[in-house]
């Protein structure tokens, strides 16, 4: 946050002190959370359906937070408004506004932009100081929260923009006003809210559009919609993909254990990337992350450096970890057609390397309409196709549509249980080297299956004296 008093901000926000001197100067940014309240911060408290913030000030203000911003009275340092929500938003365009040195990245895409955001982050934290959310705060709630860490210092901020509805990221855009604009593709993910992937791009596409003059739109080459995207008189488009056409792109690309090598090109050279993230579907990630840090400048030995050391940082992407012998791939954070076919061809990639069986945990993928069950089915085609030795479905016999249970399916053994504690008896059938992966929507909670598989790894009959 810039520096402010209680009273200039209370007139910013169009609210009232309480219990507080109106000249008090601070500079705090806001929480939501009491548990994460300290004395740089203050406590925005939000009336929820299921939870009242209110109830938390005196546990933030204890945690240290100078003041708390309410719609209710207290008996805390306060400023009262009559919406948090609207009045974090206020606030947020005013720092906007008053931060002109900092450049704003707008990255969105319907997949891959928590993974694009941790890379560009972590190139760009070499350059100067980089803002960039913790997990994917990126809505109406998110984006304020985030925009509103950045201070006379800040060099870069990263905003993620999502979208449920059109107009949404035009929203976002008028708060964050971003002078770089990045599409990484447009899916299928949430095509049963937006009716088809042509509403999906033109969302996308509002991004691009609220690109002012001197403004560089960074599109990706992945699907027919995101390179046609136009943006106004004076922006600048660089493309990025796998084709020799694009600025910026991946040449020579070899996989090895799972993890994509490529000679990464630009219009300044060429360098080689060894990434640490799993899967060839990286790629076009690290490709958007290396196209913002091409426009910015950055030299390509640094953006090839920070691209290969950067490792994960958000859970449940990919995280992969070792029981065992038995190597567990957790991509429960969500699930869309595209990503989990990419998911699954990693899978396959790194068995076959590893010499063990493959083992797909699958649960629905949500928000596909009316295409869902064919989606679903494509999926489950898609795993006898490639070779994957098990799938294991929980809870979405959808995949099912073109397969026989518990028996072989091309070359797949499929299995069907209802619920994830059901699924853990294929779990004492695991063997050294073996591969699992674990895809599914956020919703279907495959976290928690990933914490179940791990913990009975780890417990089973005789784990102790093998370890020895």
């Amino acid at each position: 946050m810039i520096k402010l008093t209680l009273g200039e901000i209370a007139a910013i926000v169009e609210g009232q002190v309480i219990n507080a001197d109106a000249g008090f100067t601070t500079s705090a940014y806001p929480v939501i959370n009491s548990k994460l309240a300290n004395s740089e911060t203050f406590f925005a408290a939000f009336a929820g359906s299921n939870t009242d913030g209110h109830d938390y000030i005196s546990s933030a203000i204890s945690n240290g937070a100078q003041f708390a911003l309410v719609s209710k009275d207290c008996s805390a340092p306060a400023i009262k408004v009559s919406d948090v929500s609207v009045a974090l938003t206020k606030l947020a365009i005013f720092v906007r506004e008053k931060l002109q040195a900092v450049t704003v990245i707008g990255i969105t895409g319907s997949q891959g932009k928590t993974t694009t955001k941790d890379l560009l982050l972590h190139i760009l934290s070499v350059s100067g100081e980089t803002i960039a959310p913790a997990e994917s705060l990126n809505n109406e709630l998110g984006v304020p929260l985030l925009l509103l860490r950045c201070t006379e210092t800040t060099k870069y901020c990263i905003v993620e923009m999502g979208a449920r509805h059109i107009g949404d990221i035009k929203y976002l855009s008028e708060i964050a006003k971003p002078q770089i604009g990045v599409v990484l593709g447009v899916g299928k993910a949430h095509v049963g809210e937006f009716g088809s992937r042509e509403i999906i791009a033109k969302t996308k596409s509002e991004l691009i559009s609220a690109l002012g003059p001197q403004g560089i739109a960074i599109l990706g080459t992945y699907d027919e919609f995101t390179p046609n995207m136009n943006p106004k008189a004076g922006v600048r488009k660089l493309f990025f993909g796998e084709k020799s056409q694009c600025d910026i792109r991946a040449a020579d690309i070899e996989v090895r254990e799972g993890r994509a090598h490529f000679d990464l090109v630009t219009p300044d050279g060429r360098a080689a990337v060894s990434l640490q993230l799993l899967g060839l579907h990286q790629i076009s990630n690290a490709l958007a992350a290396a196209a913002v840090a091409t426009a910015l400048h950055i030299p390509i030995e640094t953006i090839s450096a920070a691209l290969s050391t950067a490792e994960v940082s958000s859970k449940w992407r990919m995280a992969i970890s070792e029981i065992g012998e038995v190597t567990i791939i957790n991509d429960s954070y969500n699930a869309n057609p595209e990503s989990t076919a990419a998911a699954l061809r990693t899978l396959a990639l790194i068995s076959q390397e590893t010499g063990g069986v493959s083992w797909a945990f699958l649960g629905k993928m949500h928000e596909l309409g009316e295409s869902s069950n064919d989606e679903h089915a494509a999926i489950g085609r898609l795993v006898t196709e490639i070779g994957v030795d098990h799938l294991v479905v929980i809870g979405a016999r959808e995949y099912l549509t073109d397969l026989t249970l518990d028996s072989a399916g091309g070359e797949s053994a499929v299995h069907y249980f209802e619920s994830k504690v059901e699924a853990l008896s294929m779990v004492e059938h695991f063997a050294p080297g073996d591969v699992v992966l674990l895809k599914a929507s956020r919703a279907e909670e495959f976290n928690l299956l990933a914490e179940l598989i791990e913990d009975k790894l780890q417990n089973s009959p005789g784990r102790d004296e093998v370890e020895q």
